[in-house]
């Protein structure tokens, strides 16, 4: 008899593969996690709720559906509407799948049996989302762990789980939070595997932009190729972000893209290109930045500023390690930037003065970098116990912990200049000395230069996830080889 094969996530040809067992382990761990906790009761039961299926407004169109992140972490469910529920005790899993009305097989494919999704998810037991009473009441839980905490990025509350008949049981919602967000703070094997994954497609992608990007295409036009080409080649339906495709001025709009500011500039010649994009396989996410020009030569003054943000990032990656606290990395990318403009004459004076009085953020006022997962801002930055720190540019940075093996971060240091920022510092007495004028008004209208990499912790130092060109070389021998590559299709306007 030929042995059962591992379920697996895979969308075919050169896409991953990844194994139910990802999230057999998280559970595991998870049941570790909280077995280690005071207070916890025998006979305890973890359950969660999963993202729910919404429609555009009050219409019938569905929304592109993508699953909530704890309950991804923990069971790899694809679907919409459903439950789940862990014996802490013994680690028995139990899936709650909506039952299904007839009219579903007619208009949205085959309903299948619970067995199916028993086998999808490798879980023990399935079950109806209508059955949750009776099937909680059957696991002899003295107590439902329930999920509510906030996110620190956001300040949201994340959804607790709730069903009706759910005030039967004594329910704890306290006590998982913290285990699970530590769990995914801490990447598996597996994890990392995905992650890895994630990074070398959308690395491919940001170089097929470098390939086919040339003055007098739109910014939408990157955005397409590169979601096309996630899509593509590696089965991204989603992008981990909304995609900034900033050029020229709009470089230096921290979060360009969005409906106000909606990548449709048209690009010129002489302009630097930031494109700040990252493709999502099976949840999984990664962020990458790129920063060229667009006609594939650097100015002096583009070639400054970059080589500037490229020595602080290099500097960064070549200090981090665990134990390293991640608020001294974002201070040494921002004694680096200071030094960097004294060089090139944008700012004169003591260094460290200009470190007293924030002159970093004046260049940088976004954090150095963040927590990368099953999120691209993925939680665990600040757990009970560690505070941000109230300084410009430093409340900004989404983690404030030691760094720690086998976290997983971005790396992205920058250089913008963003005209109210440059405004308040020359009106500014405690800034405005540092400051040339003459050399700064070249820069006005310059844009901004951010170089994202994303890395893995490892026991010594850093594993790079990212891979594209990054010194002025490389990038403009690169820009400059016509050799083939991903060719976008194309319709013809002639029949």
């Amino acid at each position: 008899m030929a042995a059962r094969q591992e379920p697996v996530y895979w969308l075919g040809k050169d896409t991953l593969r990844v194994s139910a067992a990802l999230f057999a382990e998280n559970r595991r761990r998870l049941c570790q996690g909280l077995r280690a906790k005071k207070g916890l009761l025998p006979k305890s039961v973890v359950l969660l709720q999963g993202g729910e299926q919404k429609q555009r407004y009050c219409t019938d169109t569905d929304l592109l559906f993508r699953q909530e992140s704890f309950f991804h972490w923990a069971f790899g469910v694809t679907e919409a509407d459903c439950y789940a529920a862990i014996d802490v005790d013994t680690g028995k899993s139990v899936l709650f799948v909506p039952k299904l009305p007839e009219s579903y097989g007619t208009w949205m494919g085959e309903i299948y049996p619970r067995e199916h999704f028993q086998q999808k998810y490798a879980v023990d037991e399935v079950q109806y989302t209508c059955d949750i009473p009776d099937a909680v009441a059957n696991m002899s839980a003295a107590v439902l762990l329930t999920l509510r905490g906030q996110n620190t990025d956001s300040g949201s509350i994340c959804r607790e789980a709730s069903f009706e008949g759910i005030s039967r049981f004594q329910v704890n919602n306290t006590l998982l939070h913290p285990v699970i967000v530590e769990c995914r703070l801490i990447k598996t094997d597996m994890e990392l595997e995905v992650l890895r994954y994630t990074n070398r497609i959308s690395s491919e992608a940001h170089k097929e932009l470098m390939k086919h990007v040339k003055p007098g295409q739109k910014e939408y036009e990157m955005e397409s190729l590169f979601q096309h080409y996630c899509y593509t080649r590696g089965g991204m339906r989603h992008t981990s972000y909304t995609c900034i495709c900033g050029t020229g001025n709009n470089s230096s709009v921290l979060h360009y893209g969005h409906a106000g500011a909606a990548n449709d500039k048209t690009i010129m010649d002489g302009d630097m290109c930031l494109f700040d994009m990252g493709g999502e396989y099976y949840c999984y996410s990664s962020d990458i930045t790129c920063s060229f020009p667009a006609n594939g030569k650097f100015t002096p003054d583009q070639k400054a500023i970059y080589e500037a943000v490229l020595k602080s990032s290099r500097d960064v990656l070549a200090a981090l390690k665990p134990g390293v606290k991640w608020t001294e990395m974002h201070r040494l990318a921002d004694r680096v930037h200071l030094e960097e403009l004294v060089k090139i004459g944008i700012l004169s004076g003591s260094v460290e003065d200009m470190l007293k009085v924030h002159m970093g953020s004046v260049f940088m006022p976004h954090g150095l970098g963040h927590l990368l997962g099953i999120d691209v801002h993925d939680v665990g930055g600040y757990p009970e116990g560690v505070e941000r720190i109230d300084e410009p540019g430093l409340k900004s940075l989404r983690m404030g912990r030691l760094v720690r093996e086998r976290m997983v971060l971005t790396v992205e240091p920058g250089i913008y200049f963003i005209n109210h920022l440059l405004d308040q510092a020359l009106a500014n007495p405690a800034q405005n000395g540092f400051i040339n004028n003459q050399v700064l008004a070249r820069f006005r209208g310059f844009g901004g230069v951010r170089i994202e990499d994303d890395i893995a912790v490892t026991a010594n130092g850093v594993e790079l996830l990212t891979c594209v060109p990054r010194t002025v070389e490389e990038i403009e021998a690169f820009m400059a080889d016509t050799s083939k590559s991903f060719s976008p299709v194309v319709v013809s306007d002639k029949f």
